[in-house]
């Protein structure tokens, strides 16, 4: 079965960081692990044929000022290796409004030096991840997809993508992404695998 994985690169990330004590993963070892684990669910209702990794699709939005080392590794550790392609999105600065509860003032800058408030949000990552999805599903690129993310805003594109036949994968953090889960083929839990994935060398 041809396979895809689709990784939300920060939905990730902070959930590695915040559950694998200090580690660091080996992104090397994520494709063949999430294969491995996705390939076990099916084998646990009878479905042999083996998944075939196709592409390993990450993306992650960065701030052009301060993630400038996660960019080029991205760029020149991640996406040069087999399988991998990555999407980069920029977080551009935008204005930004600030609700005050006690008085319900909404203010754009700072009353002691007038300095506007700017916020940097990630924006069109999700979008990108969804267009991906239902594209390449249409394209008959795969016939399935593993997700990972605990983002229920994928929930329309996975059960519109289980209606054309195909299957979605979720891998998510234990504890999160309830809805998401419930709402694909079959999920697995990332914490199990994180053993499996920490970086030996610093």
């Amino acid at each position: 079965m041809r396979t895809r994985i689709f990784i939300d690169f920060w939905n990730f990330q902070l959930g590695w960081k915040d559950r694998a004590n200090g580690s660091h993963c080996d992104w090397t070892l994520l494709p063949p692990t999430l294969i491995t684990a996705s390939s076990s669910l099916f084998v646990s209702v009878g479905q042999t044929g083996a998944l075939q990794l196709e592409e390993t699709l990450l993306y992650a939005s960065v701030d052009p000022e301060s993630d400038g080392k996660l960019s080029r590794w991205l760029k020149t550790f991640i996406e040069p290796r087999p399988s991998w392609r990555v999407h980069v999105t920029e977080r551009r600065p935008q204005p930004k409004k600030v609700h005050c509860r006690s008085c319900s003032t909404l203010t754009d800058k700072c009353p002691s030096c007038s300095k506007p408030f700017i916020g940097r949000p990630e924006k069109g990552v999700d979008t990108r991840i969804v267009t991906d999805l239902l594209s390449l599903a249409w394209q008959d690129a795969y016939d399935v997809a593993i997700l990972v993310s605990s983002d229920a805003d994928f929930i329309p594109a996975v059960e519109r993508i289980q209606e054309k036949g195909l299957k979605v994968v979720n891998a998510g953090w234990q504890g999160k992404g309830f809805d998401l889960k419930g709402a694909c083929w079959a999920n697995f839990s990332l914490d199990a695998l994180i053993p499996g994935m920490r970086r030996n060398s610093p």
